[in-house]
């Protein structure tokens, strides 16, 4: 049951003064697509260009949340919006720290990615469409996991026997079989620059 009698306790240093300290705005960029389309890849190579830059960062990847702080959920519908409820939620604490965080979850539902752009103040969450086929996704299968739903191992896999629904309007779109890493990483700092996101 919730209390009652819980009460927020405001801030003295707010994100506004943290984002003067670190230099730079902070924001979710929040990577969703098929597996194996190279969500984790691309995060982690935006990452190390924006710390080399002087921007404080964060990567929030699915498998490795799953491994604590939501290892306790499953992958049916009702799991995978809890599972994305709950990174949108740590997702908005980082940002009031100042912090760039990128994000990478299949995160198959539109609703739910709508949930967390609402936590969240304007321009603070950057959908990246990671697009990448089916075909090119199953050819890649990094973690074997389309074999195994293919096999009817793993019930409920994105893109075989659970949707994908692919963002209407993202604010970035990256296809990672028809572009580099280097030129997807290359337009996502290039629209980061552009719009502001790396000064204050």
């Amino acid at each position: 049951m919730r209390s009652n009698h819980i009460v927020w306790h405001p801030a003295h240093i707010t994100k506004e003064d943290r984002r003067r300290l670190n230099g730079h705005k902070s924001a979710i960029l929040w990577f969703t697509g098929f597996s194996g389309a190279g969500k984790s890849t691309l995060s982690v190579a935006v990452e190390k260009e924006l710390h080399h830059r002087g921007i404080r960062t964060y990567v929030l990847d699915g498998d490795n949340i799953r491994h604590g702080l939501n290892r306790n959920l499953g992958f049916s519908a009702e799991d995978r919006q809890e599972n994305i409820r709950r990174i949108g939620e740590v997702s908005k604490l980082f940002i009031d720290a100042g912090i760039m965080t990128l994000t990478a979850f299949i995160s198959p539902y539109r609703k739910d990615r709508e949930m967390v752009r609402r936590l969240v103040g304007p321009d603070e969450f950057v959908e990246i469409y990671v697009k990448c086929s089916l075909e090119e996704c199953e050819k890649r299968d990094p973690k074997g996991l389309y074999k195994k739903a293919r096999k009817g191992e793993i019930k409920g896999f994105t893109g075989i026997d659970a949707p994908y629904e692919a963002p209407i309007n993202p604010e970035l779109i990256v296809e990672t079989d028809k572009e580099s890493l280097q030129q997807s990483v290359a337009k996502i700092l290039y629209f980061l620059e552009e719009k502001g996101y790396l000064n204050v």
